[in-house]
Order: C-alpha cells, then sequence, then structure tokens
C-alpha cells in the first residue's frame, strides 16, 4: 500500500496560495470567490538535463536553446508575452518559424480571456509534433510564488544616507583600494548596516521589503547616454574598440544602473547612447548595444544627453512638414478685408485691431502666444480679453505636420536652447503675437463687474494687433508709475485689480496653490552660453495678473467645448492631492513647529498651509510656473472653433479612443519635457556655482555660502533646501551621530556642546561643484557651516 504523507500548510501561506476577489453575477448580485492554490516544488521548466528539474517526460526543450539566432551564438529560449500572440500568432504558427519555446501558463490563462479562437489556435500548437513548445506551469511552482506587499509599503529605508561613489567603489574589485577617506572595511559595514543589518532591529510593522530582479515583465526600450569605463578597455585598443568585445560603461541616469555591460556592434571612439538589447537576469546587469556617438563633454554635448536621455526629439523638420507652412513664409500677412481674401481668413473672424491689447512674458520671450485686454464699459463693468495665437489656423489635421507635432506634443525649453513643437516660422513668428503686427487669435471676452463677477463671455476669432509686448518687470513699472495715465496703462492697472479679486474668490472657493520657486541663470553674454550667477526669480503682481486670466480663459473654455463634446471634451484635471501624501509633513510640523495641518480637503489644506509660517523666518513658506503651448491646445481650438459654430469637428475629435491615445503621448512628452528642464536648470546651475566660486577665490574671499533649510535627516547626515537658488543638497557626517527618527532630529558634536538639528531648522551651507566620478557631471556638493561646521567631523 503506498504510504501517504499529510502535511499541514501554516497559516502563514494564505497569502501566497489563496486567491481571493469579488465576481458580479448576471444578476447584479457581488459574491466573494476565494480559490486555493496548492504549490509544488517539481513543475519542470521542460528543459532537458535541468538540474533543478527532474522530469521522465519526453520531448524536452534542447539544453542548449535555438542555435539559429546570429545574435545569440550560445543559444537562446524564446519566452512569449501575451501580445505576442494576439498580434502574431501566424508567424508562430508558420512552420519557418521553430525556436524552442517556454510558454508561461498565465500567459495561456490571459490568451483565453481575450480571444478564445486564438487560444484554441494556440493549444493545438502545445500539442503539434512540429513545435518546440512547453507549457511552465508558473502559479503552481513554489519558487516562483511570492507576497507582493500592498503599495503604501513600497518605501525605501530612509534612515541613512549611502553615499552612492563609495558604493561604485565597492562594486569594483579594482578600484576598492583606491583614494578614499573611509577604507574598504569602513564602506562595507556601512552598506551592511543600511542594507540588511539595520533592518533587523527594526519591529515588523517598519520593516521594508526587499527583492531581486528574477525577470523582465514588459520591456522599455529606450536611449541611455554612457560613459565608457577605461579600465575596462585592453590597452593595445585605446584608442579604438574593436567590434563584438565587451566594455563596462556607466549610464548618466544612476536610476538606470550603477553600471552595465556594453556589447560593441560597432566601434565607438567616444562617449555615446545605446539601447538595451538583452538583460542578464543572474547577474544583474543590462547588454547594451553601441547606436551612435554624441559630442565628446562640453556644453552642447550635456544639452544633447539631456534631450536623449528624456527622450526629446530634437530631429529637424523634414521636407513634408516644411511644405505645410504657407508658402509665402515670412512675408506672410493677414489679408485685408474684401475681394482680395481668398482663403477666407476673414470668415467668423472678429475685427479687434483697433483693442487696446498688449502682452506680459518673461524677458527674451520669443514665442509670444498670449495677449490681453482691459477696458471700462458705458455701464459701470469692465471688459476684459484673452488672445490666444490661432495655431488651428496653420495646423490643419491629419496633415504632415499635424502628425509631427502630435508626436512632439510640446515645445521643450532648455536655460539656452528652445525645441520647438512646430517649425519656428510659426512658433516664433507667425503664431507669435507680436507688438503693432496683425495676428489670427482666438479671443475670450468676459462683461465683468467691479468685484469681478462675471455677468457673460463670448469666445470668437479674431485678428488683433498688439500695443506693446511687456516683460512682467516692464508691466509692473508701468502700473506702478502714478504719473502714467494712458489707456494702455490703465487697462494693465485694471486687469490687475481683477485678477486680485479672481485669486481671492479662488482661494475662497478652496483652491490649492503649491509651487516651488524658479531660478534665473545670469549668462555671461547675450551671445554666450556660459553663466556666471544665479538667484531666485522675483515674482510680480503682474505674474499673477497673467496666470489668474489664463485660468480664467482655461476654465471657461472648458467648460464651453464640455457642454458641445461631453465624451471627447480635452480638459485638465487637477485631481486632489491624496491624504497620505500629507501624513509625515502632518507629524513633522506638530513636532517641530507645533502647527496642524487639516488635510480634510484643498480648501482647508491651503488655509492651513497659509498658517504654516514662522514670523522669524519669511522663507519657511516658499509657493511656480507653467508651461507653455501643447498639441493639447490645438486640438482645444479645433473643439471650440467646433463649439462655436465656426468649423465642423474633425472626425477624429469624436472618438474618444483616438483623443485618449493622442493625450497620452501629449501628456508623456510633457512630463519628459518638464523633467528635460529642470536638469538643465540643475546643469546651469551648477555651472554658475562653480563659477561663481572661482571668482571669489579669486578676489580671496571664501567659498559660496548660501542659507539654507533642513528638509530631511538621517542617520549620518541631513538633506537641505537653499530656497534662494532653488536647489537641495544632502550633507552627510562620516562621525556617529544620535539620530532621533521620531522627532525628525539629529545631533551631532559641536565645539564646545553637542548641537541638534530638526528639520525645518535654518543652516548656512558651504557649496561647491565637483564632477560626480559616475556620470561624469558637475555635482553640488553641500557641508554645513553653522550651527556647526561638518567638515570638521
Amino acid at each position: 500500500m503506498v504510504e501517504i504523507t499529510i502535511r499541514k500548510r501554516p497559516q502563514t501561506e494564505a497569502v501566497i496560495t489563496q486567491r481571493k476577489f469579488f465576481k458580479k453575477t448576471a444578476r447584479g448580485k457581488v459574491v466573494k470567490v476565494l480559490r486555493e492554490r496548492y504549490l509544488r516544488d517539481d513543475v519542470a521548466c521542460g528543459i532537458e538535463g535541468c538540474r533543478e528539474c527532474s522530469t521522465e517526460l519526453s520531448r524536452l526543450l534542447p539544453p542548449s536553446g535555438g542555435l539559429e539566432h546570429r545574435l545569440f551564438p550560445n543559444g537562446h529560449y524564446i519566452l512569449p508575452d501575451t501580445n505576442v500572440f494576439l498580434a502574431q500568432m501566424d508567424l508562430i504558427e508558420s512552420s519557418l518559424f521553430n525556436p524552442p519555446m517556454i510558454l508561461l501558463q498565465t500567459v495561456l490563462e490571459e490568451v483565453r480571456h481575450r480571444s478564445l479562437p486564438l487560444y484554441n489556435r494556440l493549444k493545438a500548437l502545445t500539442k503539434s509534433e512540429d513545435k518546440q513548445i512547453w507549457v511552465f506551469y508558473n502559479e503552481y511552482r513554489s519558487q516562483r510564488n511570492c507576497h507582493i506587499f500592498p503599495e503604501k509599503d513600497w518605501k525605501a529605508p530612509a534612515d541613512e544616507v549611502v553615499d552612492q561613489e563609495a558604493i561604485q567603489k565597492n562594486d569594483d574589485a579594482e578600484d576598492s583600494g583606491e583614494e578614499g577617506d573611509e577604507n574598504d572595511e569602513e564602506v562595507f559595514s556601512k552598506e551592511s548596516r543600511v542594507l540588511s543589518g539595520s533592518s533587523n532591529q527594526k519591529p515588523p510593522s517598519e520593516r521594508q521589503p526587499t527583492g531581486r530582479i528574477v525577470g523582465i515583465i514588459k520591456r522599455n526600450w529606450r536611449a541611455y547616454v554612457c560613459h565608457i569605463d577605461s579600465t575596462s578597455i585592453e590597452h593595445s585598443h585605446s584608442n579604438h574598440i574593436p567590434l563584438h568585445s565587451t566594455v563596462l560603461c556607466t549610464p548618466r541616469i544612476l536610476a538606470c544602473s550603477p553600471e552595465f555591460a556594453y556589447w560593441t556592434v560597432s566601434a565607438p571612439d567616444s562617449p555615446g547612447y545605446s539601447k538595451i538589447f538583452s538583460y542578464d537576469v543572474d547577474r544583474g546587469t543590462p547588454f547594451f548595444g553601441y547606436s551612435r556617438r554624441t559630442l565628446r563633454e562640453g556644453q552642447e554635448a550635456e544639452q544633447e544627453s539631456l534631450l536623449l536621455e528624456f527622450e526629446v526629439p530634437y530631429r529637424p523638420f523634414g521636407k513634408a512638414i516644411l511644405d505645410c507652412l504657407p508658402p509665402e513664409g515670412e512675408q506672410w500677412v493677414v489679408p485685408p478685408k474684401g475681394e482680395f481674401d481668398l482663403q477666407n481668413i476673414w470668415r467668423d473672424r472678429e475685427d479687434l485691431r483697433d483693442v487696446i491689447v498688449c502682452s506680459i512674458d518673461p524677458p527674451g520671450c520669443q514665442d509670444i502666444d498670449d495677449a490681453l485686454h482691459a477696458k471700462l464699459l458705458p455701464n459701470g463693468n469692465i471688459e476684459a480679453g484673452v488672445h490666444i495665437a490661432d495655431v488651428s489656423h496653420f495646423v490643419l489635421p491629419d496633415n504632415p505636420m499635424d502628425s509631427e507635432a502630435a508626436a512632439r506634443g510640446t515645445t521643450v525649453y532648455l536655460v539656452d536652447n528652445r525645441i520647438d513643437m512646430l517649425p519656428s516660422l510659426l512658433g516664433t513668428n507667425l503664431c507669435s503675437l507680436r507688438p503693432f503686427v496683425e495676428r489670427l487669435a482666438f479671443s475670450s471676452i468676459w462683461e465683468l463687474t467691479a468685484d469681478a463677477e462675471i455677468v457673460s463671455v463670448r469666445f470668437t476669432k479674431s485678428v488683433i494687433k498688439s500695443k506693446a509686448a511687456f516683460t512682467y518687470e516692464e508691466a509692473q513699472i508701468r502700473k506702478d508709475d502714478p504719473n502714467l495715465h494712458d489707456k494702455l496703462t490703465n487697462s494693465i492697472r485694471l486687469l490687475n485689480t481683477l485678477a486680485i479679486k479672481l485669486k481671492a474668490k479662488r482661494m475662497a472657493a478652496g483652491a490649492l496653490n503649491l509651487a516651488s520657486p524658479e531660478v534665473k541663470i545670469h549668462l555671461d553674454s547675450a551671445e554666450s552660453s556660459d553663466p556666471i550667477d544665479v538667484e531666485q526669480k522675483e515674482l510680480r503682481e503682474t505674474n499673477s495678473l497673467v496666470e489668474e486670466f489664463m485660468l480664467l480663459a482655461n476654465i471657461s473654455v472648458a467648460r464651453k467645448i464640455e457642454e458641445s463634446f461631453p465624451q471627447t471634451a480635452v480638459l485638465r484635471r487637477h485631481l486632489p492631492p491624496p491624504k497620505t501624501n500629507f501624513e509625515k509633513l502632518q507629524d513633522i510640523l506638530r513636532k517641530t513647529k507645533g502647527f496642524s495641518l487639516d488635510v480634510s480637503s484643498s480648501g482647508a489644506l491651503a488655509a492651513s498651509l497659509d498658517e504654516c509660517v514662522d514670523a522669524r523666518e519669511p522663507a519657511f513658506n516658499t509657493l511656480c510656473g507653467e508651461g507653455y503651448l501643447r498639441y493639447a491646445d490645438v486640438l482645444v481650438h479645433r473643439q471650440l472653433s467646433a463649439a462655436i459654430g465656426s468649423t465642423p469637428l474633425h472626425a477624429t475629435l469624436h472618438s474618444k479612443s483616438h483623443v485618449e491615445r493622442v493625450l497620452d503621448v501629449v501628456n508623456r512628452r510633457h512630463r519628459m519635457a518638464q523633467m528635460a528642464g529642470r536638469a538643465s536648470v540643475e546643469f546651469y546651475v551648477g555651472l554658475a556655482l562653480k563659477a561663481r566660486g572661482e571668482q571669489a577665490r579669486a578676489r580671496g574671499e571664501p567659498d559660496v555660502r548660501e542659507d539654507a533649510y533642513v528638509i530631511r535627516t538621517f542617520r549620518n547626515g541631513v538633506g537641505v533646501f537653499v530656497s534662494k537658488l532653488g536647489i537641495e543638497g544632502l550633507v552627510t557626517f562620516k562621525r556617529d551621530t544620535q539620530f532621533d527618527a521620531e522627532n525628525y532630529t539629529i545631533t551631532v558634536p559641536g565645539a564646545k556642546e553637542e548641537v541638534k538639528i530638526s528639520v525645518f531648522d535654518k543652516v548656512v551651507v558651504r557649496i561647491e561643484v565637483e564632477k560626480d566620478k559616475n556620470t561624469q557631471r558637475g555635482k553640488v556638493k553641500m557641508t554645513l557651516v553653522e550651527p556647526v561646521d561638518s567638515s570638521a567631523f
């Protein structure tokens, strides 16, 4: 008789072996479904001769995999996902396609869920004698099951700062004994304490999940800019890397990987960008293939690197796109009314050329996309208008320029460069509302009371002729000059008075304004891009003036197009901030400043933030701007034009799925453009600080020192924010300190007695710029000067 062993599973394994979900029946009832999974250790992978699996089944996969592919001379297996079968089933069924394939059971079930006919065809393939397909039941293999923590627990330990350079050096056996203030044992003990030892001292509720990559679920093909490690190049090939050799290189974005293998399919001789070909799970390193070289180190190379890393399309516009521009080029003008208007430009357009319109923008702005006006009406009310450049007149649906604009998504602003979404003829000329030039516009015109209550609003296509192009500073000076009473100045004053009242109404209605300071880079000259200094931008009333009327226009237009096209209206959504985002801030404010933070609603949060002001430190509260024209604005113009009966709505804008696909690209491009802009500012801030430090040393003055505020505390350092420069930095300590995580304080030795530093404390830091050994970029290094000098320890 066969002996039967009864094994009782521990209760702790229930989270792995049980699948629980809720299901709605045909009658509308909701039932709870609990399914049990019985995990085994003997589910074979299907590869012949595998030491981990023991199976006597026939039709196993060959031990070396498929040897036919030239890129994988040592063999490989195909591990397809669901999309392969949904889109390429004909290829899989072809008799010419017969590599060894491992089919996951979860993929098989997903194909069945998505398409039953394809599932039946796939099942037939698994039984075919002509195919090498092994079904791996991954959900029932015990080693392939793990408990996934809830997303709120996906946090990294944050009680100690680990020096990235120290880790990088420790990873390389050849470099580990080289220069540095810490020896190998100190570095290793620090890493061990942070990455492993400290977790054992924490209660179970505070332990953080850790893991290791065992497979790639979804690939994200993208370019990486990297530096080749010269120590991995043979001395005989110091000036040239031979084909099909492997070298080590470091990506410029450390979030990618500290170091990776680089497989040369061509011969690079300078920093270049590459694409991942494969990922070695056991080694934990991706293999890259060289694509092309960039410029050697310098500002131009840095700017190109930023564009590549953040996937900003910067190729020149092709002939097909340029052919969509007006044939008159820069000589294009608004035709006069009447018989000379051969293109019917004046049809449904209002003539606003006599209205006192002006624009207010940052200094040096060439793409002036909006202008404003305000005037008193005979009944005592005020007429105010926002005029936006009518880009949709030049960018017609479904032509090459429209497709390119949709792909680019937005205009990208770097410190010394601008990557246009549209050809410069439009962006900086025909669609720029220059002064004293007739331009096509979309106008939103309101009648408001003296208390900024909206009486009526209308939208119209128009032709305007701006009377002036001001910077924020020039408009502020003009508004404040008591000797000026001309129509243009009175218009700015009316706009400012309304803007103040509009903002007050917004805030009273529960609006939340969260922003960070912007910095201004001073360049050596208009022709040079060499930065010499950096300072925080000054925000004036005129900044808020423009912001309030842009918000008013956005809200009014959104209401109009949502009424007309509720299913496909292109709207900007501002979701309320999650309450969990403020839990730690609430605790810090309560313990360090005695403030309470109400996060029950956006309005309550805004009100309580206004009260969280330290009268002794006016910079304790800092609050930003936003970008320029996006392709979404083109879509909005088309929808608004259809909503007011000017032109019919293009067929693609009736399709919700099409609009969603386009906006997914626009949103992604916008995020990448923002990150590229911030990275550009960070790079130039580093250059400016380096130049300031060199100038100070040349004059015999101390290094760059600035006031900062502590924003985080760690076991071995503090994070600080320099509000004047708008930058964050880390100050690390090499000596042991007393860290109080509960009260967000750290106690460090001082000259006479110990000094306690808390979050939100004001400190003085010394700022230096040094080259990062990993990314080869300038890195801001900060040390404490007050209340203690951290360089001493």
